[in-house]
């Protein structure tokens, strides 16, 4: 009975830590971005370039928020166990949708973060050289076009924050505040909105994740 109980302690404790740390992790790997401010979309090979190349500070911004996508599955997954009431629907299906939003994250910064990462330690030569070729890239030719799928990874979000607002797990406010933070992380690259959005999910997602560490 004790082994079963701190097992079950281990599962809340690691839930409520998924909460705080998986809008955390995409703040982190957000703001961490060069020319935070410039307001760009990502539409061309120039623009990618001025982005990563011999920033460093980009890779690791992206390589964090690689590591965020078993957090953000656990805590799909607890949401989706959590949600046992009104909000079970909406707990089941947007735990479907966000798990495979979490996976396409994944292949977004496998091929975002750890292949540019790669080219950017070209000697300078031969990575001018090669810069015209990022354009299939920037255009998601071959299978990267999956990685557009990725409005999974929010739809799954909001489905399940209209269940805890039913269930009345978290105040409206609280949904409010995240369903709007989801709906700004889709946009075009451009990295202060995304910022913004996943600042408003933190201010929401914190103060409940907090509330069930203590549980």
């Amino acid at each position: 009975m004790e082994h079963t109980n701190n097992i079950e302690t281990i599962k809340q404790k690691g839930y409520a830590l998924s909460i705080i740390a998986y809008p955390l992790m995409l703040f982190i790997g957000f703001v961490t971005h060069p020319n935070l401010l410039a307001m760009e979309p990502l539409f061309t090979v120039e623009q990618l370039v001025s982005r990563f190349h011999n920033n460093p500070m980009y890779h690791i911004g992206h390589l964090i928020v690689t590591f965020a996508v078993p957090v953000i599955i656990v805590y799909f997954v607890g949401t989706m166990n959590l949600l046992q009431g009104k909000g079970k629907k909406y707990g089941f299906w947007g735990g479907i949708i966000g798990v495979f939003g979490a996976f396409i994250l994944a292949v977004d910064k496998g091929a975002l973060c750890l292949v540019l990462s790669a080219f950017d330690t070209l000697p300078e030569a031969e990575f001018q050289n090669f810069v015209p070729y990022l354009e299939v890239i920037v255009k998601k030719e071959g299978y990267l076009f999956i990685v557009w799928m990725i409005f999974a990874l929010m739809i799954g979000g909001i489905l399940q924050a209209i269940g805890l607002m039913k269930e009345k797990v978290i105040d409206k406010w609280q949904g409010i505040l995240i369903i709007i933070g989801l709906l700004l992380l889709i946009n075009p690259d451009i990295e202060l909105i995304s910022s913004v959005g996943s600042a408003l999910m933190c201010i929401a997602y914190i103060p409940w994740g907090i509330k069930e560490g203590k549980k």
